[in-house]
C-alpha cells in the first residue's frame, strides 16, 4: 500500500476512534463530560492536523498497528512540557500587553494644575476628576511598590515601574503632597522636605488627603530618595541623535539650495 492510502487509512481509523470517544462523553453526566473537555478538544486538533500531515509509508504503517493511534498521539502530546510553556507564555504576553495599554492610558491623562473651583467655572471638571483619580491610583501604586519591595530592613521598590505608569510629573506631585502634609515629621530627610516644599500644589491641603501616601515615613523617605535619584538619571540622559540613515532620509527644507561648489582659480 502506498503512502497516500496508508495516510488515509490512518486518518479514518483516528476519526472512528474520536467518534467513539465522543459517544462515550455523551453517555456521561455533564460534570463528568466537562472533565474530559480539554482532551476532546486536543484530540480534535490532532485529527484536524492529520488532514494536512504527510507521513511516509513506514511511519503511517507503524501508527496503524496501534489499537488507538489517536489516544497514543494525545498521550505523547500531554507528556511534552513545551505545551504548558506556550500556554504560560500566552498568559504572560497578554497580561503584559494589557498592562502596557493600561499604563499608556494613564500616562495620557495630564496632571490638572488648577483647583476644583477653577475647573467648575471653566467647564473642565472631567479633566479635573480624571487627574484626581489618577493621583489616587498613583498613591495606591506607590504604597504597593513599597509594600512589595520592603523586607523589613531593606527597600527594593519598583520605582521605574511606578514612574513608567504614572509619569514623573504625577509621581512628583503625589510624593510632594504627602511630604508637605507631614512637614513636621523628622523621619524624612531635610533634603526630601526641601524638595517637596518646592513643588507647587493646585489643590488645597484638605483636598489632597485622598492621594497622600500612607506608608511608614521612614520607609517612604527611602522611596522618595530613590525616585529623586531616578528622576535625576532621566534628566541626565543625553538626547538621542538621529541615525545617519535617518539623517540621509530626511527631506531638504523647501527653499534651501545646495551649496555651490566654488570654481577653481585659474592657474596662471
Amino acid at each position: 500500500m502506498d503512502a497516500e492510502k496508508l495516510n488515509q487509512a490512518l486518518y479514518d481509523k483516528m476519526a472512528a476512534e474520536q467518534e467513539r470517544f465522543k459517544h462515550g462523553l455523551l453517555g456521561m453526566t455533564t460534570e463528568e463530560a466537562l472533565s474530559h473537555a480539554y482532551e476532546y478538544a486536543m484530540r480534535q486538533d490532532i485529527l484536524m492536523e492529520m488532514e494536512e500531515v504527510d507521513l511516509s509509508a513506514p511511519e503511517a504503517a507503524a501508527l496503524l498497528k496501534s489499537e488507538s493511534p489517536l489516544a497514543d498521539v494525545y498521550g505523547d502530546f500531554r507528556e511534552r512540557e513545551g505545551h504548558m510553556d506556550i500556554v504560560r507564555e500566552c498568559i504572560e504576553t497578554l497580561a503584559n500587553s494589557l498592562l502596557e495599554a493600561q499604563r499608556e492610558a494613564t500616562r495620557t491623562i495630564p496632571l490638572y494644575q488648577h483647583t476644583g473651583e477653577y475647573a467648575r467655572e471653566h467647564g473642565e471638571l472631567d479633566a479635573f476628576r480624571a487627574s484626581y483619580q489618577a493621583n489616587v491610583a498613583c498613591r495606591e501604586a506607590i504604597e504597593t511598590a513599597i509594600r512589595d519591595g520592603f523586607d523589613g530592613m531593606y527597600l527594593n521598590a519598583d520605582v521605574k515601574g511606578v514612574l513608567a505608569e504614572f509619569g514623573p510629573e504625577r509621581v512628583t506631585c503625589v510624593l510632594a503632597a504627602t511630604l508637605q502634609s507631614r512637614e513636621q515629621d523628622q523621619r524624612f530627610s531635610r533634603s526630601n522636605h526641601a524638595w517637596a516644599a518646592a513643588v507647587p500644589m493646585a489643590d488645597a491641603e484638605d483636598r489632597r488627603w485622598a492621594y497622600v501616601v500612607n506608608s511608614h515615613s521612614a520607609v517612604l523617605d527611602g522611596f522618595v530618595g530613590m525616585v529623586r535619584k531616578e528622576l535625576e538619571s532621566m534628566r541626565e540622559q543625553p538626547e538621542q541623535k538621529p541615525s545617519i540613515k535617518a539623517q540621509l532620509a530626511a527631506k531638504p527644507v523647501p527653499g534651501d539650495q545646495p551649496a555651490t561648489k566654488p570654481k577653481d582659480r585659474e592657474v596662471r
